[in-house]
Protein backbone atom coordinates (compact mmCIF):
# COMPACT_ATOMS: atom_id res chain seq x y z
CA UNK A 1 0.00 0.00 0.00
CA UNK A 2 2.85 2.39 0.90
CA UNK A 3 4.52 1.75 -2.46
CA UNK A 4 1.29 2.49 -4.29
CA UNK A 5 0.84 5.80 -2.43
CA UNK A 6 4.42 6.76 -3.25
CA UNK A 7 3.93 5.91 -6.92
CA UNK A 8 0.63 7.83 -7.10
CA UNK A 9 2.23 10.88 -5.48
CA UNK A 10 5.15 10.72 -7.92
CA UNK A 11 2.82 10.60 -10.91
CA UNK A 12 0.82 13.55 -9.54
CA UNK A 13 3.95 15.61 -9.01
CA UNK A 14 5.12 14.77 -12.50
CA UNK A 15 1.81 15.89 -13.96
CA UNK A 16 1.66 19.14 -12.02
CA UNK A 17 5.26 20.05 -12.78
CA UNK A 18 4.79 19.47 -16.48
CA UNK A 19 1.63 21.58 -16.51
CA UNK A 20 3.68 24.38 -14.94
CA UNK A 21 6.28 24.01 -17.71
CA UNK A 22 3.59 23.97 -20.39
CA UNK A 23 4.53 20.60 -21.85
CA UNK A 24 3.60 16.97 -21.47
CA UNK A 25 5.97 14.54 -19.80
CA UNK A 26 7.00 11.31 -21.44
CA UNK A 27 4.82 8.37 -20.46
CA UNK A 28 6.00 6.20 -17.59
CA UNK A 29 7.42 2.80 -18.57
CA UNK A 30 5.96 0.47 -15.93
CA UNK A 31 8.56 -2.22 -16.64
CA UNK A 32 11.37 -0.07 -15.28
CA UNK A 33 12.23 0.38 -11.62
CA UNK A 34 9.96 2.99 -10.02
CA UNK A 35 12.64 5.58 -9.28
CA UNK A 36 14.27 8.79 -10.51
CA UNK A 37 16.96 6.90 -12.39
CA UNK A 38 16.16 3.33 -13.48
CA UNK A 39 18.40 3.56 -16.56
CA UNK A 40 20.98 5.72 -18.29
CA UNK A 41 19.58 9.22 -19.00
CA UNK A 42 16.62 8.49 -16.72
CA UNK A 43 13.95 7.05 -19.00
CA UNK A 44 13.46 5.60 -22.51
CA UNK A 45 13.00 9.15 -23.86
CA UNK A 46 16.59 9.89 -22.75
CA UNK A 47 15.78 13.36 -21.45
CA UNK A 48 17.97 13.63 -18.32
CA UNK A 49 15.09 15.39 -16.58
CA UNK A 50 13.30 14.54 -13.32
CA UNK A 51 10.50 16.07 -11.26
CA UNK A 52 12.42 15.65 -7.99
CA UNK A 53 13.52 18.92 -6.39
CA UNK A 54 17.25 19.40 -5.91
CA UNK A 55 19.36 21.73 -3.75
CA UNK A 56 18.76 25.47 -4.00
CA UNK A 57 21.95 26.95 -2.58
CA UNK A 58 23.38 29.30 -1.43
CA UNK A 59 26.88 29.06 -2.89
CA UNK A 60 29.40 27.51 -0.52
CA UNK A 61 32.52 25.38 -0.24
CA UNK A 62 31.46 21.93 0.91
CA UNK A 63 33.06 20.41 3.98
CA UNK A 64 34.05 16.75 4.14
CA UNK A 65 30.98 15.90 6.21
CA UNK A 66 28.84 17.24 3.34
CA UNK A 67 30.42 14.84 0.82
CA UNK A 68 29.96 11.07 0.72
CA UNK A 69 32.54 9.10 -1.22
CA UNK A 70 32.67 5.34 -1.76
CA UNK A 71 35.65 3.71 -3.52
CA UNK A 72 34.13 1.17 -5.92
CA UNK A 73 36.83 0.94 -8.57
CA UNK A 74 37.16 2.57 -11.99
CA UNK A 75 34.50 2.95 -14.65
CA UNK A 76 31.38 3.56 -12.57
CA UNK A 77 30.11 6.22 -14.95
CA UNK A 78 26.46 5.60 -14.27
CA UNK A 79 24.24 4.10 -11.66
CA UNK A 80 20.61 3.08 -11.45
CA UNK A 81 18.20 3.47 -8.57
CA UNK A 82 15.87 0.68 -7.50
CA UNK A 83 12.23 0.86 -6.61
CA UNK A 84 11.26 0.08 -3.04
CA UNK A 85 12.07 -3.41 -1.78
CA UNK A 86 9.85 -5.35 0.60
CA UNK A 87 11.94 -3.91 3.44
CA UNK A 88 10.90 -0.39 2.28
CA UNK A 89 14.45 0.49 1.19
CA UNK A 90 16.10 1.49 -2.07
CA UNK A 91 19.58 0.78 -3.37
CA UNK A 92 21.82 2.06 -6.14
CA UNK A 93 23.06 -0.51 -8.64
CA UNK A 94 26.17 0.24 -10.67
CA UNK A 95 29.02 -1.44 -12.53
CA UNK A 96 32.54 -0.60 -13.57
CA UNK A 97 35.60 -2.34 -14.94
CA UNK A 98 35.81 -5.11 -12.38
CA UNK A 99 32.60 -5.31 -10.36
CA UNK A 100 28.91 -4.67 -9.77
CA UNK A 101 27.94 -2.97 -6.51
CA UNK A 102 24.81 -2.23 -4.55
CA UNK A 103 24.96 0.96 -2.47
CA UNK A 104 22.48 1.83 0.27
CA UNK A 105 20.29 4.75 -0.83
CA UNK A 106 20.27 6.47 2.57
CA UNK A 107 23.67 5.70 4.13
CA UNK A 108 25.58 5.59 0.80
CA UNK A 109 27.53 2.52 1.92
CA UNK A 110 28.35 -0.54 -0.20
CA UNK A 111 25.96 -3.36 0.66
CA UNK A 112 27.16 -6.05 -1.76
CA UNK A 113 29.84 -6.54 -4.40
CA UNK A 114 30.02 -8.96 -7.32
CA UNK A 115 33.41 -9.21 -9.04
CA UNK A 116 33.39 -10.19 -12.70
CA UNK A 117 35.08 -13.59 -13.11
CA UNK A 118 38.50 -13.26 -14.74
CA UNK A 119 38.54 -9.46 -14.64
CA UNK A 120 41.53 -7.56 -13.29
CA UNK A 121 40.68 -6.29 -9.81
CA UNK A 122 41.49 -2.71 -8.88
CA UNK A 123 42.26 -1.95 -5.26
CA UNK A 124 41.67 1.19 -3.20
CA UNK A 125 45.43 1.67 -2.73
CA UNK A 126 45.92 2.04 -6.50
CA UNK A 127 43.09 4.57 -6.65
CA UNK A 128 44.50 6.66 -3.80
CA UNK A 129 47.91 6.76 -5.48
CA UNK A 130 46.35 7.99 -8.72
CA UNK A 131 44.30 10.64 -6.88
CA UNK A 132 47.38 11.89 -5.05
CA UNK A 133 49.35 12.16 -8.27
CA UNK A 134 46.61 14.10 -10.05
CA UNK A 135 46.16 16.44 -7.07
CA UNK A 136 49.89 17.15 -7.09
CA UNK A 137 49.68 18.13 -10.76
CA UNK A 138 47.19 17.67 -13.57
CA UNK A 139 49.29 19.77 -15.93
CA UNK A 140 52.15 18.96 -18.26
CA UNK A 141 53.40 15.94 -20.16
CA UNK A 142 53.60 13.58 -17.17
CA UNK A 143 49.98 14.21 -16.25
CA UNK A 144 48.98 13.67 -19.87
CA UNK A 145 50.77 10.32 -19.97
CA UNK A 146 49.12 9.25 -16.71
CA UNK A 147 45.75 10.31 -18.09
CA UNK A 148 46.26 8.42 -21.33
CA UNK A 149 47.31 5.24 -19.49
CA UNK A 150 44.23 5.50 -17.29
CA UNK A 151 41.99 5.94 -20.32
CA UNK A 152 43.39 2.77 -21.86
CA UNK A 153 41.78 0.80 -19.03
CA UNK A 154 38.30 1.74 -20.19
CA UNK A 155 38.68 -0.27 -23.37
CA UNK A 156 37.80 -3.27 -21.18
CA UNK A 157 34.57 -1.76 -19.82
CA UNK A 158 31.77 -4.24 -20.41
CA UNK A 159 28.83 -1.91 -20.37
CA UNK A 160 28.10 1.79 -20.09
CA UNK A 161 24.36 1.66 -20.66
CA UNK A 162 22.52 -0.52 -18.15
CA UNK A 163 19.02 -0.67 -16.73
CA UNK A 164 17.12 -1.89 -13.69
CA UNK A 165 13.63 -3.34 -14.06
CA UNK A 166 10.70 -3.40 -11.64
CA UNK A 167 11.78 -6.79 -10.24
CA UNK A 168 15.23 -5.39 -9.30
CA UNK A 169 16.91 -7.22 -12.19
CA UNK A 170 20.05 -5.43 -13.35
CA UNK A 171 20.87 -5.96 -17.05
CA UNK A 172 24.31 -5.67 -18.67
CA UNK A 173 25.44 -6.35 -22.23
CA UNK A 174 29.12 -7.38 -22.26
CA UNK A 175 31.88 -7.19 -24.87
CA UNK A 176 31.55 -10.88 -25.78
CA UNK A 177 27.98 -10.58 -27.03
CA UNK A 178 26.25 -11.77 -23.85
CA UNK A 179 23.22 -10.23 -22.20
CA UNK A 180 23.28 -10.94 -18.47
CA UNK A 181 20.72 -10.36 -15.73
CA UNK A 182 21.91 -9.92 -12.14
CA UNK A 183 19.73 -9.74 -9.06
CA UNK A 184 19.43 -10.30 -5.33
CA UNK A 185 20.15 -13.59 -3.58
CA UNK A 186 17.06 -12.76 -1.50
CA UNK A 187 14.64 -10.62 -3.58
CA UNK A 188 13.00 -9.30 -0.40
CA UNK A 189 16.26 -8.13 1.18
CA UNK A 190 17.87 -5.03 -0.33
CA UNK A 191 21.19 -5.85 1.38
CA UNK A 192 21.47 -9.45 0.16
CA UNK A 193 24.29 -10.67 -2.08
CA UNK A 194 24.38 -10.01 -5.84
CA UNK A 195 23.89 -13.14 -7.93
CA UNK A 196 23.96 -13.89 -11.64
CA UNK A 197 20.41 -14.87 -12.56
CA UNK A 198 20.62 -15.77 -16.25
CA UNK A 199 22.57 -15.05 -19.42
CA UNK A 200 22.03 -15.42 -23.14
CA UNK A 201 24.35 -15.23 -26.11
CA UNK A 202 23.25 -12.92 -28.89
CA UNK A 203 22.60 -14.70 -32.23
CA UNK A 204 25.79 -15.64 -34.08
CA UNK A 205 25.27 -13.23 -36.99
CA UNK A 206 25.22 -10.22 -34.67
CA UNK A 207 28.55 -8.41 -34.43
CA UNK A 208 29.91 -5.47 -32.47
CA UNK A 209 29.89 -4.48 -28.81
CA UNK A 210 26.61 -3.75 -27.10
CA UNK A 211 26.47 0.05 -27.19
CA UNK A 212 22.90 0.71 -26.13
CA UNK A 213 20.40 -0.95 -23.83
CA UNK A 214 16.81 0.09 -23.21
CA UNK A 215 13.38 -1.41 -22.68
CA UNK A 216 10.22 -1.08 -24.76
CA UNK A 217 6.88 -0.05 -23.31
CA UNK A 218 5.67 -3.64 -23.64
CA UNK A 219 8.58 -4.97 -21.61
CA UNK A 220 11.12 -6.27 -24.18
CA UNK A 221 14.79 -5.47 -23.71
CA UNK A 222 16.22 -3.54 -26.64
CA UNK A 223 19.90 -3.77 -27.62
CA UNK A 224 21.86 -1.85 -30.25
CA UNK A 225 25.38 -2.94 -31.23
CA UNK A 226 28.12 -0.70 -32.58
CA UNK A 227 27.79 -2.41 -36.01
CA UNK A 228 24.12 -1.49 -36.39
CA UNK A 229 22.26 -4.57 -35.18
CA UNK A 230 19.03 -3.98 -33.26
CA UNK A 231 17.88 -6.83 -31.01
CA UNK A 232 14.65 -7.20 -29.01
CA UNK A 233 14.81 -9.86 -26.26
CA UNK A 234 12.18 -10.96 -23.77
CA UNK A 235 13.27 -10.29 -20.20
CA UNK A 236 13.34 -14.02 -19.46
CA UNK A 237 15.56 -14.45 -22.57
CA UNK A 238 13.10 -16.91 -24.12
CA UNK A 239 12.61 -15.10 -27.47
CA UNK A 240 14.69 -12.84 -29.70
CA UNK A 241 13.95 -10.59 -32.69
CA UNK A 242 16.63 -8.91 -34.82
CA UNK A 243 17.04 -6.42 -37.66
CA UNK A 244 20.04 -4.69 -39.21
CA UNK A 245 19.90 -0.93 -39.64
CA UNK A 246 19.96 0.70 -43.04
CA UNK A 247 23.29 2.14 -44.25
CA UNK A 248 25.22 -0.21 -41.95
CA UNK A 249 27.14 -1.94 -44.77
CA UNK A 250 30.80 -2.05 -43.80
CA UNK A 251 30.08 -0.75 -40.29
CA UNK A 252 32.67 -3.22 -38.98
CA UNK A 253 35.40 -1.13 -40.63
CA UNK A 254 34.07 2.35 -39.84
CA UNK A 255 35.20 2.79 -36.24
CA UNK A 256 37.21 5.99 -35.83
CA UNK A 257 38.70 5.09 -32.47
CA UNK A 258 38.55 2.60 -29.57
CA UNK A 259 35.43 1.79 -27.54
CA UNK A 260 32.77 4.46 -28.07
CA UNK A 261 33.88 5.50 -31.56
CA UNK A 262 32.15 2.81 -33.63
CA UNK A 263 29.45 3.17 -36.27
CA UNK A 264 27.00 3.36 -33.36
CA UNK A 265 28.29 5.32 -30.36
CA UNK A 266 25.21 5.85 -28.19
CA UNK A 267 22.04 4.36 -26.76
CA UNK A 268 18.61 4.48 -28.45
CA UNK A 269 15.59 6.50 -27.40
CA UNK A 270 12.21 4.73 -27.42
CA UNK A 271 8.67 6.10 -27.49
CA UNK A 272 5.50 4.42 -26.27
CA UNK A 273 4.29 3.66 -29.82
CA UNK A 274 7.25 1.46 -30.73
CA UNK A 275 9.50 4.08 -32.31
CA UNK A 276 13.22 3.41 -31.72
CA UNK A 277 15.53 6.34 -32.45
CA UNK A 278 19.21 5.64 -33.10
CA UNK A 279 21.97 7.89 -34.36
CA UNK A 280 24.67 6.25 -36.48
CA UNK A 281 27.87 7.70 -37.85
CA UNK A 282 26.17 9.87 -40.48
CA UNK A 283 22.40 9.23 -40.22
CA UNK A 284 19.52 9.58 -37.84
CA UNK A 285 17.29 6.48 -37.86
CA UNK A 286 13.84 5.46 -36.75
CA UNK A 287 13.36 1.70 -36.38
CA UNK A 288 9.86 0.43 -35.57
CA UNK A 289 8.82 -2.25 -33.06
CA UNK A 290 5.25 -3.58 -33.33
CA UNK A 291 5.38 -5.96 -30.35
CA UNK A 292 6.62 -8.89 -32.39
CA UNK A 293 8.81 -7.58 -35.21
CA UNK A 294 11.50 -4.96 -35.78
CA UNK A 295 11.32 -3.05 -39.05
CA UNK A 296 13.40 -0.54 -41.01
CA UNK A 297 10.74 -0.29 -43.75
CA UNK A 298 9.15 3.14 -44.41
CA UNK A 299 5.84 1.34 -44.97
CA UNK A 300 5.90 0.57 -41.23
CA UNK A 301 6.80 4.15 -40.30
CA UNK A 302 10.60 3.75 -40.21
CA UNK A 303 12.90 6.40 -41.72
CA UNK A 304 16.50 7.53 -42.04
CA UNK A 305 17.90 10.99 -42.64
CA UNK A 306 21.53 12.09 -43.08
CA UNK A 307 23.23 14.75 -40.99
CA UNK A 308 26.45 16.74 -41.34
CA UNK A 309 29.38 14.53 -40.32
CA UNK A 310 32.23 16.67 -41.59
CA UNK A 311 34.46 15.83 -38.64
CA UNK A 312 33.99 12.10 -39.35
CA UNK A 313 33.30 10.70 -35.86
CA UNK A 314 29.52 11.01 -35.91
CA UNK A 315 27.29 12.47 -33.24
CA UNK A 316 28.37 12.25 -29.61
CA UNK A 317 24.75 12.54 -28.43
CA UNK A 318 22.20 9.97 -27.44
CA UNK A 319 18.93 10.99 -29.18
CA UNK A 320 16.43 12.73 -26.88
CA UNK A 321 12.67 12.90 -27.39
CA UNK A 322 10.52 15.99 -26.92
CA UNK A 323 6.81 16.50 -27.37
CA UNK A 324 4.16 13.98 -26.37
CA UNK A 325 0.42 13.61 -26.77
CA UNK A 326 -0.99 16.19 -29.19
CA UNK A 327 2.19 18.28 -29.20
CA UNK A 328 4.76 18.42 -32.00
CA UNK A 329 6.77 15.24 -31.55
CA UNK A 330 10.49 15.58 -32.19
CA UNK A 331 13.79 13.81 -31.62
CA UNK A 332 16.93 15.93 -31.14
CA UNK A 333 20.67 15.29 -31.48
CA UNK A 334 23.88 17.20 -32.02
CA UNK A 335 25.46 16.51 -35.42
CA UNK A 336 29.01 15.84 -36.58
CA UNK A 337 29.90 19.28 -37.90
CA UNK A 338 33.19 20.54 -36.38
CA UNK A 339 31.13 23.37 -34.89
CA UNK A 340 28.13 21.23 -34.10
CA UNK A 341 24.48 21.99 -34.71
CA UNK A 342 21.44 21.00 -32.69
CA UNK A 343 19.16 19.14 -35.08
CA UNK A 344 15.49 18.34 -34.46
CA UNK A 345 13.65 15.75 -36.58
CA UNK A 346 9.96 15.06 -36.93
CA UNK A 347 9.51 11.72 -35.11
CA UNK A 348 6.59 10.51 -37.16
CA UNK A 349 5.06 11.58 -40.47
CA UNK A 350 6.31 14.95 -41.65
CA UNK A 351 3.41 17.46 -41.62
CA UNK A 352 1.95 17.81 -45.11
CA UNK A 353 2.27 21.58 -45.04
CA UNK A 354 5.88 21.50 -43.84
CA UNK A 355 7.94 23.60 -46.28
CA UNK A 356 11.24 22.06 -45.23
CA UNK A 357 14.53 23.75 -44.41
CA UNK A 358 16.86 24.81 -47.24
CA UNK A 359 19.48 22.16 -47.95
CA UNK A 360 18.14 19.74 -45.34
CA UNK A 361 16.23 16.44 -45.58
CA UNK A 362 12.49 16.97 -45.26
CA UNK A 363 12.51 15.02 -41.96
CA UNK A 364 14.51 17.85 -40.33
CA UNK A 365 12.23 20.18 -38.35
CA UNK A 366 14.86 22.54 -36.98
CA UNK A 367 18.60 23.19 -37.06
CA UNK A 368 20.63 25.73 -35.12
CA UNK A 369 24.41 26.16 -34.92
CA UNK A 370 25.94 25.96 -31.45
CA UNK A 371 28.15 28.98 -30.65
CA UNK A 372 28.51 28.85 -26.85
CA UNK A 373 28.42 32.64 -27.02
CA UNK A 374 31.89 32.80 -28.54
CA UNK A 375 32.05 33.72 -32.26
CA UNK A 376 35.77 32.89 -32.32
CA UNK A 377 35.26 29.19 -31.63
CA UNK A 378 35.61 27.05 -34.75
CA UNK A 379 35.30 23.67 -33.03
CA UNK A 380 32.49 22.79 -30.64
CA UNK A 381 31.59 19.21 -29.90
CA UNK A 382 29.79 17.45 -27.09
CA UNK A 383 29.99 13.86 -25.89
CA UNK A 384 26.80 14.33 -23.87
CA UNK A 385 23.17 13.72 -24.61
CA UNK A 386 20.97 16.70 -25.40
CA UNK A 387 19.18 17.49 -22.12
CA UNK A 388 15.44 17.99 -22.67
CA UNK A 389 12.68 19.37 -20.48
CA UNK A 390 9.45 20.39 -22.18
CA UNK A 391 10.50 21.96 -25.49
CA UNK A 392 13.87 23.08 -24.13
CA UNK A 393 17.07 21.40 -25.36
CA UNK A 394 20.38 22.09 -23.62
CA UNK A 395 23.89 21.26 -24.80
CA UNK A 396 27.35 21.67 -23.30
CA UNK A 397 30.79 22.14 -24.82
CA UNK A 398 33.35 19.33 -24.46
CA UNK A 399 35.96 20.77 -26.81
CA UNK A 400 39.15 21.54 -24.82
CA UNK A 401 40.49 25.07 -25.09
CA UNK A 402 44.03 23.89 -25.66
CA UNK A 403 45.41 20.54 -26.87
CA UNK A 404 49.17 20.23 -27.43
CA UNK A 405 50.16 19.68 -31.04
CA UNK A 406 51.78 16.33 -30.33
CA UNK A 407 48.67 14.69 -28.83
CA UNK A 408 47.03 12.09 -31.14
CA UNK A 409 43.33 12.54 -31.85
CA UNK A 410 42.38 9.37 -29.94
CA UNK A 411 43.85 10.91 -26.77
CA UNK A 412 41.99 14.25 -26.89
CA UNK A 413 39.42 12.92 -24.42
CA UNK A 414 41.85 13.17 -21.50
CA UNK A 415 41.74 16.99 -21.73
CA UNK A 416 38.05 17.20 -20.86
CA UNK A 417 38.07 13.94 -18.85
CA UNK A 418 40.88 13.32 -16.39
CA UNK A 419 42.43 16.77 -16.98
CA UNK A 420 39.10 18.55 -17.41
CA UNK A 421 39.39 20.88 -14.40
CA UNK A 422 42.77 22.27 -15.55
CA UNK A 423 42.17 25.95 -16.50
CA UNK A 424 44.55 25.54 -19.42
CA UNK A 425 42.32 22.92 -21.07
CA UNK A 426 38.82 23.03 -19.60
CA UNK A 427 36.03 23.79 -22.07
CA UNK A 428 33.45 26.50 -21.41
CA UNK A 429 29.92 27.07 -22.59
CA UNK A 430 26.32 26.01 -21.98
CA UNK A 431 23.58 26.77 -24.50
CA UNK A 432 19.85 26.15 -24.53
CA UNK A 433 17.50 26.01 -27.50
CA UNK A 434 13.71 26.01 -27.55
CA UNK A 435 11.24 24.57 -30.05
CA UNK A 436 8.61 27.21 -30.85
CA UNK A 437 5.51 25.16 -31.60
CA UNK A 438 3.53 28.15 -32.91
CA UNK A 439 6.20 29.19 -35.41
CA UNK A 440 7.58 25.65 -35.88
CA UNK A 441 11.17 26.80 -35.54
CA UNK A 442 14.08 25.92 -33.28
CA UNK A 443 15.35 29.05 -31.52
CA UNK A 444 18.20 29.92 -29.19
CA UNK A 445 16.80 30.49 -25.69
CA UNK A 446 19.98 31.53 -23.89
CA UNK A 447 23.72 30.96 -23.81
CA UNK A 448 26.52 31.43 -21.32
CA UNK A 449 30.23 31.21 -21.98
CA UNK A 450 31.23 31.54 -18.32
CA UNK A 451 30.22 28.10 -17.01
CA UNK A 452 32.44 25.09 -17.56
CA UNK A 453 31.22 21.51 -17.38
CA UNK A 454 34.19 19.54 -18.71
CA UNK A 455 32.57 16.14 -19.18
CA UNK A 456 29.37 15.80 -17.12
CA UNK A 457 25.89 15.00 -18.37
CA UNK A 458 23.62 17.68 -16.81
CA UNK A 459 20.21 17.01 -15.27
CA UNK A 460 17.10 19.19 -14.98
CA UNK A 461 14.80 19.33 -11.98
CA UNK A 462 11.41 20.55 -13.18
CA UNK A 463 10.35 21.06 -9.56
CA UNK A 464 13.28 23.37 -8.82
CA UNK A 465 13.40 24.86 -12.34
CA UNK A 466 17.17 24.32 -12.24
CA UNK A 467 19.66 22.49 -14.40
CA UNK A 468 22.51 20.94 -12.42
CA UNK A 469 25.91 20.00 -13.76
CA UNK A 470 29.32 19.08 -12.38
CA UNK A 471 31.67 21.88 -13.40
CA UNK A 472 35.07 23.25 -12.48
CA UNK A 473 36.48 26.51 -11.10
CA UNK A 474 40.10 27.20 -10.24
CA UNK A 475 41.04 23.55 -10.82
CA UNK A 476 38.42 22.42 -8.29
CA UNK A 477 35.31 20.48 -9.19
CA UNK A 478 31.99 22.17 -8.52
CA UNK A 479 28.25 21.70 -8.65
CA UNK A 480 26.76 24.40 -10.88
CA UNK A 481 23.05 25.27 -10.72
CA UNK A 482 21.48 27.39 -13.45
CA UNK A 483 17.95 28.67 -13.95
CA UNK A 484 16.41 26.48 -16.64
CA UNK A 485 14.37 29.35 -18.10
CA UNK A 486 16.99 32.12 -18.15
CA UNK A 487 20.44 30.50 -17.87
CA UNK A 488 21.26 32.62 -14.84
CA UNK A 489 23.86 31.07 -12.53
CA UNK A 490 21.92 30.58 -9.29
CA UNK A 491 24.61 29.11 -7.04
CA UNK A 492 27.55 26.76 -7.00
CA UNK A 493 29.18 24.39 -4.55
CA UNK A 494 32.94 23.92 -4.51
CA UNK A 495 33.37 20.17 -4.07
CA UNK A 496 37.14 19.64 -4.24
CA UNK A 497 40.09 18.17 -6.13
CA UNK A 498 40.68 15.19 -8.37
CA UNK A 499 38.90 12.65 -6.16
CA UNK A 500 35.71 14.39 -7.31
CA UNK A 501 36.39 14.46 -11.06
CA UNK A 502 33.12 13.65 -12.88
CA UNK A 503 34.84 11.87 -15.81
CA UNK A 504 31.88 11.56 -18.28
CA UNK A 505 29.37 10.54 -15.60
CA UNK A 506 25.80 11.71 -15.31
CA UNK A 507 24.74 14.31 -12.76
CA UNK A 508 21.95 12.52 -10.86
CA UNK A 509 19.36 13.40 -8.21
CA UNK A 510 18.31 10.79 -5.66
CA UNK A 511 14.86 10.45 -4.11
CA UNK A 512 15.83 12.82 -1.27
CA UNK A 513 17.02 15.50 -3.72
CA UNK A 514 20.75 14.93 -3.17
CA UNK A 515 23.17 15.18 -6.09
CA UNK A 516 25.33 12.13 -6.83
CA UNK A 517 27.64 11.10 -9.64
CA UNK A 518 30.50 8.82 -10.65
CA UNK A 519 34.20 9.66 -10.45
CA UNK A 520 37.19 7.83 -12.01
CA UNK A 521 37.63 5.77 -8.85
CA UNK A 522 34.33 5.84 -6.96
CA UNK A 523 30.91 7.35 -6.41
CA UNK A 524 30.24 10.79 -4.93
CA UNK A 525 27.16 12.20 -3.17
CA UNK A 526 26.64 15.76 -1.94
CA UNK A 527 24.78 15.94 1.35
CA UNK A 528 23.26 19.37 1.40
CA UNK A 529 19.83 20.35 2.61
CA UNK A 530 17.07 20.18 0.01
CA UNK A 531 14.02 22.28 0.88
CA UNK A 532 10.64 20.69 0.92
CA UNK A 533 8.64 22.20 -1.96
CA UNK A 534 5.28 21.84 -3.57
CA UNK A 535 4.52 22.25 -7.28
CA UNK A 536 4.53 25.94 -8.23
CA UNK A 537 4.73 28.01 -11.35
CA UNK A 538 8.15 27.80 -13.00
CA UNK A 539 8.77 31.54 -12.88
CA UNK A 540 8.63 31.41 -9.07
CA UNK A 541 11.33 28.76 -8.88
CA UNK A 542 15.01 28.74 -9.71
CA UNK A 543 16.64 32.09 -8.95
Amino acid sequence: MHQERVKTAAILLLFLACVAQGAEAPPINVYLADSNNPMAHGNPSQQDSVVQAGPTGPSLTLTLDQIDYVPVGPGHFGTTTSGLYADNKRVFWGNGLDRIVKIDHERFKVLATYYFPGAKTYGEEEAEEAITQMDESNDGLLAQIRGFMTMLKYRDLSAIYTLLDREHNYYIGDREGNLIAYGDADPTDSASAIVKLRATKLPAEITGFVMGLSITYDGWLLIVTEHGWVVAIKRDFSETRIVRMLHSEGAEDKATGPTGRGWIRNAPAIDSEGGIYIVSQAHMHKVVWDGDRLSTDPIDGAWTAPYDNTWGHGSGATPSLMGFGDEDQLVVITDGAPQMNVVAYWRNDVPRDWPGLPGQPRQVAGLQPVTMGNPDLTEIQSEQSVVVEGYGALVVNNEPRHVPWYVPSQARGIFYGLLGSNPRHQPFGVEKFEWNQDKRILEQAWVTKDISTPSAVPIVSSQSNLVYLIGARNNQFTLEAMNWQTGESCFHYVIGGQRYNVMYAGTLIDEAGRIHYGSPWGRVRLNTEVPSTTPRQADRLGC
